[in-house]
C-alpha cells in the first residue's frame, strides 16, 4: 500500500538499490529537507513511508517496516550540533573547517600544505560543489586537534594566507567509537 517514500535526498541516494529491489517502480520518491521531516510527513499520509531513524519513528508513531536499507553497510551519516558556545580543549579533539580553492592545477595541494607542514592529521576531506559557479568547490575538512592547539593554529593561519575562504565550524571532543 505504499505509494510514496519520503526522505532527505542523500538518504534516497544511499538507499537507491534497496528501494529498487524492494518497492514497485510506481512508488514515488519524494526528497524533503530532512529524514525527521520525512517521518513527520509519512505520519500524516497513510500511503507513505519514510527513511528515517528510530527516534523519528518513535516520535511520530511510525511502524518499522524494514531496517538496514542502506546500499553500503559501511556508510555512516554524521550529525552536527552547531551553536555559539566555544568548547574547550580536552586533549582528544577535532576541528571542522570549510575552505575553498580556485579551480586550477595544484590548488588543493597548495591549500593543504600548511596542514601537513604543521603535522596536523586530517580525519576527513570531502568536496561539495559551491553555489558560486560551475567547477567551483568547497572542501569540508576535519583536523585532528583543537583550534587552540599550537599546531592547529599554525595550520589554520597558513590556510587563511592561501585562500580567500576559511570558515572554522568549531572544535569539539572527538567521538569515541
Amino acid at each position: 500500500g505504499i505509494r510514496r517514500v519520503y526522505a532527505h535526498a542523500q538518504a534516497l541516494a544511499q538507499c537507491h538499490e534497496w528501494l529498487n529491489k524492494n518497492l514497485p517502480a510506481s512508488v514515488e520518491r519524494v526528497s524533503v529537507a530532512s529524514n525527521a521531516e520525512a517521518a513527520r510527513m509519512a505520519a500524516e499520509d497513510a500511503s507513505a513511508a519514510a527513511i528515517a531513524g528510530q527516534a523519528a519513528a518513535e516520535r511520530f508513531g511510525l511502524l518499522k517496516l524494514a531496517e538496514n536499507v542502506e546500499d553500503e553497510p559501511n556508510n555512516t551519516t554524521r550529525f552536527l550540533v552547531l551553536g555559539l558556545q566555544d568548547v574547550g580543549a580536552t586533549g582528544q579533539d577535532k576541528t571542522s573547517i570549510v575552505v575553498s580553492a580556485p579551480n586550477r592545477p595544484g590548488a588543493v595541494h597548495y591549500l593543504l600544505e600548511p596542514i601537513a607542514a604543521n603535522g596536523v592529521s586530517m580525519s576527513k576531506f570531502e568536496s561539495r560543489p559551491s553555489r558560486a559557479g560551475l567547477w567551483d568547490y568547497v572542501f569540508f575538512i576535519d583536523l585532528e586537534g583543537h583550534r587552540q592547539d599550537e599546531r592547529v593554529q599554525q595550520a589554520l593561519k597558513g590556510l587563511q594566507e592561501r585562500t580567500s575562504y576559511v570558515k572554522i565550524l568549531g572544535s569539539y571532543p572527538a567521538a569515541v567509537l
